[in-house]
C-alpha cells in the first residue's frame, strides 16, 4: 500500500491532469458506424514551440482509462492540443470500452462511476476494443488525407497512455499476431515509432500486480479466457516488432507500476529487440499527459526524436 504522502501526491497529479478544459478538435471523422468509432483531428498550430516544416509529423493518440467507458478521449484533448502547439498534426482515436458510457456532456475524472457505484465497471470489450483500434489505424491514411492535409503520414508516431499505451504497442505488433488473428497484417505498420506512456505492456505482470482492479483480466474476458487470448492481445508476447519503441514511465506511478514497463523491455531484449525505457524520478501516472507538468515536455521530446 502507498504511504499517505505518495497517495496525496498521486491524487494531486490526477487532479492537475483533469483540471484543463477540453480542447475542441478541428475535424472529427468516423471510421465506423458506432458512436465511439471516431477520430478527432488537430491541425498543427504555429507558434514559438512549433517547428517550421512544410508538412507536420502525425501523432496518433490512444487514450487510457483501463479500457473502461468512464474515461473517453476528452480527457486527453488538452494533451492533443499541447502536441499541436508543438508543431505536430494529431489524431485522437476513440474506441469501444467496457462498462456503461458517460452521461452526455459529463467530463471523465476522479469520482464514482456514472451509475453512482463505487467500484469500476468491466474493462474492455472483446473483441470490439481490438476491432476498433485495428479499424481506426487501417482507415487513418485516407481520413488524414481528407481531414489534415497539413500532416505527413510518412512520419507517423503512435502514442498512448496507460491502457491506450497497451493498445499502441499492440497496434504496432499486428504483423506478428498469430496467423489466425483477424487483426493480423501482412507487414509492419508504416510508423516512425511508438512512444508508450506508462503502458500496461505486459498483461500477466499487470494482473499479478492487480493493475487497475484486474483490468487486464477483464479485457480478455475473465480468468477462463486469459491464457487463451493472451497471445492475441499481450504486447509482451508480440515481439520483436522491428518498430522503434520508447517507453516513458514515472518511477512513482501507483496506477501502473514501473515493473510492468520493465517486464516488457526485458521481454523485448530476450527477443533481440532494444526498447528505450525512460524512467522519470518523482513522477506518477498522470503528469505524462498533463500539459502543465514537466514530464509532458519530456514526452513531446521523445515523440519528436522519432518524428522529425
Amino acid at each position: 500500500m502507498p504511504d499517505d504522502a505518495a497517495a496525496a501526491r498521486a491524487a494531486a497529479e490526477e487532479e492537475s491532469a483533469f483540471s484543463h478544459p477540453p480542447v475542441d478538435a478541428d475535424v472529427t471523422a468516423a471510421y465506423g458506424d458506432h458512436p465511439d468509432q471516431v477520430i478527432d483531428f488537430y491541425a498543427p498550430r504555429p507558434g514559438p514551440e512549433s517547428a517550421a516544416a512544410p508538412l507536420a509529423p502525425l501523432v496518433v493518440v490512444l487514450h487510457g482509462g483501463a479500457w473502461r467507458s468512464r474515461y473517453d478521449r476528452r480527457h486527453v484533448t488538452p494533451f492533443a492540443g499541447y502536441l499541436a502547439r508543438r508543431g505536430f498534426a494529431v489524431a485522437n482515436v476513440e474506441y469501444r470500452r467496457g462498462g456503461e458510457p458517460l452521461i452526455p456532456g459529463q467530463q471523465a475524472g476522479p469520482g464514482t462511476e456514472p451509475d453512482g457505484s463505487a467500484g469500476p465497471p468491466p474493462a474492455g470489450r472483446w473483441p470490439d476494443t481490438f476491432d476498433d483500434v485495428a479499424a481506426a489505424l487501417d482507415a487513418l491514411p485516407a481520413l488524414v488525407r481528407e481531414a489534415l492535409p497539413q500532416a505527413d503520414p510518412r512520419r507517423t508516431v503512435l502514442t498512448g497512455h496507460s491502457a491506450g499505451a497497451h493498445l499502441a504497442l499492440w497496434a504496432a505488433a499486428r504483423h506478428v499476431l498469430p496467423a489466425d488473428a483477424p487483426w493480423r497484417t501482412d507487414g509492419p505498420a508504416p510508423l516512425r515509432g511508438v512512444v508508450a506512456l506508462a503502458p500496461i505492456a505486459d498483461l500477466e505482470v499487470a494482473e499479478k500486480l492487480d493493475v487497475c482492479a484486474n483490468a487486464s483480466l477483464q479485457l480478455l474476458g475473465g480468468r477462463d479466457r486469459f491464457a487463451e487470448r493472451r497471445p492475441y492481445a499481450d504486447p509482451a508476447l508480440l515481439l520483436p516488432t522491428g518498430i522503434a519503441t520508447t517507453l516513458v514511465q514515472g518511477r512513482d506511478d501507483l496506477d501502473v507500476p514501473h515493473q510492468v514497463a520493465e517486464a516488457y523491455a526485458e521481454a523485448a531484449a530476450k527477443a533481440g529487440e532494444m526498447v528505450g525505457l525512460t524512467l522519470l524520478e518523482d513522477v506518477g501516472h498522470f503528469p505524462l499527459i498533463d500539459p502543465a507538468a514537466d514530464a509532458c515536455a519530456v514526452v513531446a521530446e521523445e515523440i519528436a526524436q522519432l518524428a522529425w
